[in-house]
């Protein structure tokens, strides 16, 4: 296996992970947070959405302090053998927490748009609340929820500081793409850097177009509502 191939599956292995793991995430918090009506909502809205503006660096800090040997979930972990820190697994904890605002914000302003008596009108039919959720709300916030999974595996596939931090640059096992482009340029290795460059570049593209066209519009949203009416 090449060394451009390395590198690349195990940055596609943990944005895949971190994604599936901030779409768990994102979608129940944003759901609460949609049908919670509460002051303090806008402020745990605020708290959850840090991971967005702080440094990778403190984030990376944050998950030392919590998994690493002397972090008392880290400790807890270590009792049972677990060991994270240095480990693609702690790498996939890193890029969840820096993507799943990308899922929070996205999923959140999708369900706020979904006309909420619609749902009333299923509860008086007769449909349970989880009914509701899986037949009538998801459905027709699942644009936005896509477009967030999709923007959050893109923030997950460029994630450097907190992975460097919490799963280190170890070729084969924790050095991702973007970790991998920063020890090539380090080295000198300008041609290697460029093409995982290119790789990261096109594929993020990629990414981002698609989460573009499923994003939802307001005519959208009208168009589908009138439908299920």
């Amino acid at each position: 296996m090449s060394s451009l191939s390395v590198p690349l599956l195990l940055s596609l292995k943990v944005a895949g992970w971190a994604a599936f793991f901030a779409a768990i995430l994102g979608v129940t918090a944003a759901y609460g947070l949609s049908r919670w009506q509460s002051r303090w909502c806008d402020v745990i809205d605020s708290l959850l959405t840090l991971p967005m503006v702080l440094p990778p660096t403190v984030i990376g800090y944050y998950l030392l302090v919590l998994f690493g040997r002397r972090g008392w979930l880290g400790q807890f972990l270590d009792e049972w053998g677990i060991q994270l820190i240095f480990t693609w697994q702690g790498a996939v904890i890193a890029a969840t927490v820096v993507a799943f605002p990308m899922v929070l914000k996205a999923a959140r302003a999708a369900f706020e748009g979904v006309d909420h008596t619609l749902e009333d009108a299923a509860r008086v039919l007769g449909i349970s609340n989880w009914g509701v959720f899986f037949r009538i709300t998801l459905p027709l916030a699942m644009r936005g929820v896509l477009a967030g999974i999709l923007l959050a595996f893109a923030r997950a596939l460029g994630e450097f500081g907190a992975t460097l931090m919490i799963a280190g640059s170890i070729p084969g096992r924790t050095q991702t793409l973007s970790i991998a482009i920063y020890e090539a340029v380090q080295a000198g290795k300008d041609g290697v850097a460029l093409s995982l460059v290119l790789i990261t570049s096109i594929t993020c593209v990629i990414v981002l177009w698609i989460a573009s066209q499923l994003m939802p519009n307001r005519s959208r949203l009208i168009g589908s509502g009138d439908r299920l009416r």
